[in-house]
C-alpha cells in the first residue's frame, strides 16, 4: 500500500456506487432476477455479480443458477431490469461532485466505467455529473473490460496522462483490479461493507474531510509548490 500523491497527472473515476447511487437499482434488478430463477439475494450474491459487466455478471448468475450457457439470456434480463429502475433517476453520491470539481480544476479527468453507454449515461445525466466530464469509457467500447487494465489505459492515454502518476476512485474487487494492472494508485470507498480491498486510500465516502483536502490540494506533477 502506497500513500495517494499530491502531485499527479490525472484523475480517473468508476460511476456505480462511488459516484452515483445506483447500486440500490442494481440491487433491485439483481433481487428480481435471483428471485425469478429460484433463489434469494444478499450480501454472498451481490459480492459474485458487483463491478461485474453486465455480460460477465450473466455468466457468474447462470453458473449460479446451474444454467450453463445461459449467461446472454441472463444478462440481458438484467439490463431491463436495471433499465427500468435506472429511469427512476439515481442521485450523486455526497461528496462526489465537490470531489470531482477540484480535481478537474487541477488536472485532467474522465470516467471508466464497467457499465454500457446506455447506462453509464443514463447514470452520469440523472446525478448531474455529466457536464464534469468531456472524457468518459464504457465496458462495451473496450476488448476486455474490468478487471482487465484497458478501461484505465484507455482513459489514461486519452487524458495524455502515465498510469503511474494518476490516481483512480474505484468501489469493487473488479475495478481495483483493474486499476492496479493498468498502473494507478487507488482510492477506495467500499460499495460492500467489511470487505477487505487493496488500498491506497480507503474510506467509508466522499466528503471524508482527508480526501476532499486531497482534492483541494492536488497540483499537476512538476507544479507543486
Amino acid at each position: 500500500m502506497r500513500s495517494l500523491p499530491t502531485g499527479v497527472e490525472a484523475v480517473v473515476f468508476d460511476c456505480d456506487g462511488l459516484l452515483v447511487d445506483t447500486e440500490p437499482c442494481w440491487t433491485v434488478a439483481e433481487t428480481a432476477v435471483f428471485a425469478a430463477h429460484g433463489h434469494p439475494f444478499g450480501p454472498e450474491q451481490k459480492a459474485l455479480v458487483i463491478g461485474r459487466t453486465l455480460e460477465a455478471a450473466g455468466e457468474a448468475m447462470a453458473g449460479y443458477f446451474g444454467r450453463p450457457g445461459a449467461g446472454a439470456e441472463i444478462a440481458a434480463e438484467l439490463l431491463r431490469r436495471v433499465r427500468k429502475e435506472l429511469a427512476q433517476g439515481a442521485a450523486a453520491l455526497p461528496g462526489a461532485a465537490e470531489l470531482v470539481r477540484a480535481c478537474r480544476a487541477a488536472v485532467p479527468v474522465a470516467v471508466a466505467s464497467n457499465s454500457p453507454r446506455e447506462l453509464l449515461d443514463a447514470a452520469l445525466g440523472s446525478a448531474g455529473l455529466a457536464e464534469y466530464f468531456t472524457h468518459s469509457f464504457a465496458a462495451d467500447e473496450v476488448r476486455h473490460p474490468k478487471p482487465a487494465p484497458e478501461l484505465y489505459l484507455t482513459a489514461c492515454a486519452a487524458l495524455g496522462a502515465a498510469p503511474a502518476r494518476s490516481v483512480a476512485f474505484e468501489d469493487s474487487a473488479t475495478g481495483i483490479a483493474a486499476a492496479r494492472a493498468a498502473g494507478l494508485y487507488v482510492a477506495v470507498v467500499p460499495s460492500l461493507p467489511g470487505t477487505d480491498l487493496d488500498h491506497d486510500w480507503l474510506g467509508t465516502g466522499l466528503t471524508a474531510p482527508d480526501i476532499q483536502d486531497w482534492a483541494r490540494n492536488l497540483a499537476p506533477v512538476g507544479q507543486l509548490p
